[in-house]
């Protein structure tokens, strides 16, 4: 396992809303990459799995449209899948 830390965060798109990704945790090749995202809107501290999460739209690197539509829904309590 290993542990970083974003210097700086990168601001990320979730199902719950814009944020920006301060730590990634990978557990090794058998599991996605954990990213731990604090919420603009609100502050909660959420953990993602590279599925659910995309870059926030940035025009200078050409990334004009985010959309998570592929993103597959949050659990029924509300709260990322667990392994």
């Amino acid at each position: 396992m290993s542990i970083l830390q974003l210097n700086p965060p990168l601001p990320v798109v979730t199902p719950k809303g814009d944020g920006y990704a301060h730590v990634l945790i990978d557990y090794g090749a058998e599991f996605n990459l954990l990213w731990v995202v604090f919420l603009d809107d609100s502050g909660e501290c959420w953990t993602y799995d590279n599925s659910q999460i995309r870059a926030q739209k940035n025009v200078t690197m050409g990334r004009t449209f985010v959309s998570m539509h592929k993103a597959p829904p949050l659990a029924p309590n509300d709260e990322p899948p667990r392994r």
